[in-house]
């Protein structure tokens, strides 16, 4: 029972790829040979034009298609989607270029006309697709193209799964059953089986997928299900009790040439890996150290005349890869009273004690924390305090992507800070990107654990760029609370 709406919203990407791509090309050749009155080098007949690329774009779509831009998994990762689309668009370039130097007539009017293809194409691309996805959320309103799938198993995974599908317009799920436990959404319940022989007397004609969240000590039951998904062509997932053990870098292979092993790497990021992020943290560590030499002699002055007596950096102890300990550098942004005390100290000399809790509580932070300076304060809300670290990248001890770097006292509060720790702290992080503050101590680190276990370079990117969005809105004044 295959799901036909992804079948063709699959169709209709394939489509308007396609008619995206033609769109690009028939601008590029209007903009240099139809709209400039620079002399053509090879005229070119419009139809002709358009008839050799009508001919070379399914190659192209085919790139597509290999870099898994027509896989579901891609729909509503936008940056990934983004990167993807910039990757197939210049292979698919070069393909066509390719194409022209082996062709006995050429097939571009003038130089220019790839360029103007490929900067067209790329933009149409893009918006044709997000367009696409705001077509489909909104038939997603309407019950139109939904994923129907049954959850099986009495688990917190299963009640965390049906909270997260429950806005079908934002999931694209509908939960239709859950065979195993009670479940609801809000005040509606949702059907509840007791077992998938009960669920199969009455199962829909539009199941398209089942979610098993427990194995049974029963294999019977287990092997009931699989079959059962098997036979009539659902798809199957299972999610381990132990979520966290395979969310990292998997292979599966034969051991001892006859046994098969499931192999979970602590970090994705290992090999050929370290050895590209550490080449990236010199190159564009060093590069930025060097654009923002300027902001660091304005800081430091700034420090300076906000509080004379004090330094302008503030050394941290933190700890990285393997449990090692660091000290990264800041601009300093406490009072020099109360500068290299704990919290614990320094609220205690202020006479304000009972601040301490709220500080722990609220992950290690106060909206107005009473030691810190006026100047630390802009320094923190636009994350400018953060520069020094910049040495620490160069040097080896932080990367410029990474988990958040953490006192010995917040990180003994994680249970799985070992596996954080598995790989190098980063100036900037998955957690910092996705709400600093606005998110809690656990959900943070849970996003730094993703990171280590789900590592790529592809990921780095979008991080980065992700940072200079957040860091320009901090300094516009825009989301600035730390």
């Amino acid at each position: 029972m295959k799901n036909n709406a992804s079948l063709l919203y699959n169709a209709c990407l394939v489509i308007g790829d396609f008619l995206a791509l033609v769109a690009a090309f028939v601008g590029a050749y209007v903009l240099r040979v139809s709209l400039s009155n620079a002399p053509i080098e090879h005229p070119i007949h419009a139809i002709t034009y358009i008839g050799i690329f009508a001919t070379l774009l399914p190659f192209w779509i085919l790139i597509f298609g290999l870099l898994g831009l027509y896989n579901s998994s891609i729909y509503e990762r936008r940056f990934s989607e983004l990167g993807r689309l910039l990757t197939g668009s210049f292979v698919g370039m070069l393909f066509v270029i390719f194409w022209n130097f082996l062709s006995v007539n050429p097939i571009f009017p003038a130089k220019l006309i790839p360029i103007y293809g490929f900067g067209l194409g790329f933009v149409f691309l893009v918006l044709f697709r997000n367009l696409a996805r705001l077509i489909r959320t909104e038939l997603f309103g309407f019950n139109i193209g939904l994923t129907k799938v049954v959850l099986v198993g009495n688990t917190a995974i299963t009640h965390e799964l049906v909270n997260s599908l429950a806005d079908s317009r934002r999931s694209g799920y509908k939960v239709i059953g859950v065979i195993g436990g009670k479940r609801q959404i809000g005040d509606r319940p949702i059907l509840a089986y007791a077992n998938f022989a009960e669920f199969l007397r009455s199962v829909p004609t539009d199941l398209h997928g089942i979610i098993q969240t427990e194995l049974y000590v029963d294999e019977a039951r287990n092997a009931e299900i699989l079959t059962y998904a098997q036979e009539h062509h659902i798809n199957y997932r299972f999610v381990p009790g132990n979520s966290e053990l395979f969310v990292g870098n998997i292979d599966v292979e034969l051991f001892r040439s006859s046994v098969p092993v499931i192999n979970v790497h602590h970090t994705a990021l290992f090999g050929w890996g370290r050895v590209v992020k550490r080449l990236t943290d010199i190159f564009l560590g060093g590069l930025l150290l060097v654009l923002s030499s300027p902001f660091w002699v304005l800081i430091a002055i700034a420090v300076k005349l906000n509080d004379p007596k004090g330094p302008v950096f503030y050394r941290a102890k933190r700890l990285t890869r393997f449990g090692n300990s660091i000290k990264i550098m800041k601009f300093r942004t406490m009072k020099q009273t109360y500068n290299n005390m704990t919290p614990e100290e320094g609220f205690a000399k202020m006479g304000q004690p009972e601040l301490i809790k709220p500080y722990r509580q609220n992950g290690d932070q106060l909206p107005d924390d009473p030691r810190v300076s006026s100047i630390g304060r802009f320094l923190r809300a636009t994350s400018l305090d953060e520069l020094p670290q910049l040495f620490n990248v160069v040097h080896g001890e932080i990367s410029l992507v990474g988990p958040r770097a953490l006192d010995i006292f917040e990180i003994e509060q994680y249970s799985k800070k070992n596996l954080i720790l598995s790989v190098k702290s980063g100036l900037t992080g998955l957690a910092i990107v996705s709400g600093r503050s606005g998110i809690s101590f656990d959900e943070r680190r849970k996003l730094d654990l993703y990171y280590v276990q789900n590592w790529n370079f592809w990921l780095d990117i979008v991080i980065l760029a992700k940072t200079i969005r957040v860091v320009l809105e901090r300094l516009t004044r825009r989301g600035a609370r730390y």
